[in-house]
């Protein structure tokens, strides 16, 4: 898969909320190469990624789990999942767009839809869990109302780590 991706304006972009063959795969591929490139994290994070996508596709409920998957002219350039953990709890998981989309909006519009989702699905609350440097992420989920409640440090993906969490209170 090419990782060379023209960008475009916010215009070219399709989102759509359905998983389709392969969308697991190229998720967690672009999630492999775009946080080995950018936080040198090795092969074990794309295993982590994969593993929860597999798991999520395997019991993929409408009624309460999301997807939101970016694309343009046929190619993945974003994505941003709700995974419903209980009648009032869901996970904002998978979030991810890539660099060349990055700072265009697209980040801003994926998150808005999943919230709406939750609220709309019932949901008093979502939680993420992230990893402290992604401050754009980071600055969205604030811009949207969430806040840090957690942070646990270890060493992981083959790196040193600290992950935070972040919840919201719908």
């Amino acid at each position: 898969m090419d990782m060379e991706i023209p960008a475009k304006n916010l215009d070219d972009i399709h989102i759509r909320s359905n998983l389709k063959p392969g969308d697991i795969g190229t998720i967690t591929y672009l999630h492999g190469i775009l946080y080995a490139g950018e936080y040198h994290w090795d092969y074990t994070f794309e295993g982590y990624v994969g593993e929860g996508l597999a798991k999520f596709a395997l019991s993929y409920d409408p009624g309460k789990d999301g997807i939101w998957i970016a694309e343009v002219d046929g190619q993945i350039v974003g994505s941003i999942f709700i995974v419903g953990r209980s009648a009032e709890e869901a996970q904002l998981r998978w979030f991810l767009v890539h660099p060349d989309f990055r700072g265009k909006g697209l980040g801003h519009r994926l998150l808005d839809e999943a919230i709406q989702f939750c609220r709309q699905h019932g949901f008093k609350s979502i939680y993420l869990w992230t990893v402290h440097g992604l401050e754009a992420a980071a600055y969205l989920y604030c811009g949207a109302g969430f806040h840090k409640t957690e942070e646990k440090t270890h060493q992981q993906w083959g790196d040193r780590i600290t992950e935070e969490r972040y919840d919201l209170s719908l």
